[in-house]
């Protein structure tokens, strides 16, 4: 049976493998984000379809839920993945601009369309929310990591609503993730050596490592698995 499998943030790095292990599946794939033309070329790449919007703006996410409710009616899983840390290197904004910044990158997000359209998700549906190693560890004083943190009582609330309905609800963990946008550019050989050096595994992990543990997550052999947290980061939240 063919399932509709959204993903928000599915433009490029984790979110776009997500999208792409779903489709290699056989599934339907929505990919949802702000940058159209980035957008429109993963869902042409992959096989799947493009929805370009803003997820932290409220009219935006009821145009994407009308959508998604004309074209398909209803949804089987639905991916939190959208976000980043918008406190870049140097930044000068103040501390209201930055903490705002990033709750509106990384909470809104993620909680506006999963309010959105936590009622088109089919029964034994599968919402996961994409975390990260700084939501546990820190964020060396920027505010990525406690908007990250936000989500897992979210998440843990969530669970407790959505099980009767046989839909589970768990948040990933990312660590240290290459071929992405996160760092900006801003990642130098010194640094790229010190995260890789406090994994057990002595490697960066992939977006691939993300997809597959989504991909299990959103399968019938996870179906017992609610209101976890999956640390996807070779033992480096343990700390070194």
């Amino acid at each position: 049976m063919t399932r509709t499998i959204v993903v928000t943030g599915g433009g490029t790095g984790i979110g776009k493998a997500v999208a792409a292990r779903f489709a290699a599946g056989g599934d339907r794939v929505v990919l949802i984000g702000r940058r159209a033309d980035v957008l429109e070329r993963a869902a042409e790449e992959i096989g799947g379809t493009a929805l370009p919007a803003d997820l932290s703006e409220p009219a935006q996410v009821e145009r994407v839920r009308a959508d998604l409710a004309e074209r398909f009616g209803a949804i089987d899983v639905l991916i939190n993945n959208a976000g980043g840390n918008v406190e870049g290197a140097g930044a000068r904004e103040g501390v209201a601009e930055r903490w705002s910044g990033n709750f509106r990158a990384n909470v809104l997000t993620a909680v506006l369309p999963t309010e959105a359209f936590r009622n088109l998700l089919n029964a034994s549906g599968r919402v996961v929310f994409v975390s990260s190693i700084a939501a546990l560890r820190g964020s060396g004083g920027s505010s990525y990591g406690p908007m990250k943190a936000a989500l897992h009582p979210y998440a843990f609330d969530l669970a407790a609503a959505l099980g009767p309905r046989g839909i589970t609800v768990n948040v990933v963990a990312p660590g240290f993730i290459e071929d992405t946008e996160f760092f900006g550019g801003d990642l130098n050989d010194e640094r790229r050596a010190t995260l890789i050096a406090q994994t057990d595994t002595g490697r960066a992990g992939t977006p691939q490592d993300i997809a597959e543990t989504v991909q299990w997550l959103a399968s019938p052999g996870a179906g017992h698995v609610t209101a976890q947290i999956i640390q996807v980061n070779g033992g480096a939240e343990r700390g070194r």
